[in-house]
């Protein structure tokens, strides 16, 4: 049976204002992201080189199809157009038209009527205006933060606050030596088995679950596997601008804090 939620606000993580950023939890996972988190004994580790400013791996923003005031036809941003027909009806499965594409260490899931429906540079955009787009969003857009053109990612697909000023400010100052950095793409059929340091295992996505959605705003939970099992991690997303974007938290999170989990249940699987 479908059925319709109401939205609610996930829980966030709260760091502890006496610690160093680059030792709160909540950062450490935020600055590299699930496709290339780097999963040791069930805890999430970054072994990002801790400088204080960034050291030109990234490029600078680039104007996008999102940025400044694009010309919107129909609530949309002009050329972008997709299959909303579902409306707020919750997914009983993955989109039947899903594949899977090479985002540096990683793969994602893309769909041609769920989204992202066209690409501009770096920025793939235009979901659908449903769960399942929301969905997709939630997987991509992140996942987009370890490679250098994260900033104009963060400009055009993260929504515009101090959760976005902050997130730039410390994503800023993560090297791009960063495990997982796209300077060093690996093998396009999924995460490197060796990203990272000790030979730990990158996460890869295998499932999802929608606690909260409405035509405004959405919660996704994404499930990961990893080399010890399974985990789980929730981003918010609002729709701004005629697309999905990621609500950072105040502290600049892209989303909540990692945590283990014991199998599969209440997740939509990938199958793959």
């Amino acid at each position: 049976m479908f059925t319709r939620r109401e939205y609610r606000e996930p829980r966030r993580y709260r760091s502890d204002p006496s610690e160093p950023y680059w030792k709160q939890r909540g950062w450490q996972v935020s600055a590299a992201f699930l496709g290339v988190v780097v999963l040791l004994s069930g805890i999430v580790a970054l072994t990002a080189g801790r400088g204080t400013a960034d050291d030109g791996a990234s490029t600078p923003p680039s104007e996008g199809p999102l940025s400044g005031s694009p010309a919107m036809k129909d609530g949309r941003p002009d050329g972008c157009r997709t299959d909303d027909g579902h409306g707020d009806v919750m997914p009983t499965s993955p989109p039947d038209d899903v594949d899977w594409r090479a985002l540096g260490v990683t793969r994602v899931p893309v769909s041609a009527s769920a989204g992202p429906t066209l690409t501009q540079g770096p920025v793939w955009w235009c979901f659908a205006h449903t769960p399942a787009g929301a969905v997709l969003a939630a997987h991509i857009i992140p996942s987009h933060m370890s490679g250098p053109d994260w900033r104009t990612i963060a400009q055009e697909q993260v929504v515009a606050g101090q959760g976005r000023d902050l997130f730039v400010f410390k994503r800023s100052t993560v090297r791009g030596d960063t495990p997982g950095s796209t300077r060093d793409t690996g093998s396009a059929s999924g995460p490197r088995p060796d990203a990272g340091s000790g030979g730990s295992s990158a996460a890869s996505y295998a499932g999802f679950s929608v606690p909260a959605y409405s035509g405004e705003a959405a919660t996704v939970e994404l499930l990961l596997k990893t080399g010890q099992g399974y985990a789980t991690t929730s981003v918010a997303l609002r729709w701004s601008g005629g697309d999905w974007k990621v609500q950072p938290s105040d502290n600049g999170a892209l989303h909540t804090p990692v945590k283990a989990v014991q199998g599969t249940n209440g997740h939509l699987l990938w199958g793959v």
